[in-house]
């Protein structure tokens, strides 16, 4: 990380609301702007509703940026992503699924590291 850390927050499922509040008045001031804007608080919110949902009820977010990218780290301590899970769009009347799919959507680059201590998601957009 050679950026300014814009936020860094553990959270919980009590807390998502304001923390997308947060990582969208942090992501307009660093020059997100319209549909790009959007698109990355929406996948940032779908990590973070993931991280409480599946893994183990709360996180760490750590949003920077650097001169001209934005990124935000999603952590948590869950039990991992199974090796086969993929990123592809779910079929239209699959019930769930859909999370990490619009996240990879909205935003320029995700990446995935997960194993049995948790799942770390790193999320990318040009400002």
């Amino acid at each position: 990380m050679d950026g300014r850390h814009l936020l860094r927050r553990d959270f919980g499922g009590n807390g998502l609301v304001e923390l997308r509040h947060q990582v969208e008045r942090s992501a307009q001031d660093s020059g997100l702007t319209d549909l790009a804007l959007y698109r990355f608080v929406v996948a940032v919110n779908e990590i973070t509703t993931n991280a409480v949902r599946h893994g183990g009820g709360h996180g760490r977010l750590e949003l920077w940026r650097t001169a001209s990218r934005l990124y935000c780290r999603v952590t948590d301590q869950g039990p991992g992503l199974p090796a086969d899970h993929e990123t592809r769009r779910p079929p239209p009347r699959a019930v769930s699924g859909r999370g990490l799919w619009f996240a990879r959507q909205g935003c320029e680059r995700l990446t995935i590291e997960s194993g049995a201590l948790g799942t770390t998601i790193l999320l990318q957009a040009t400002v």
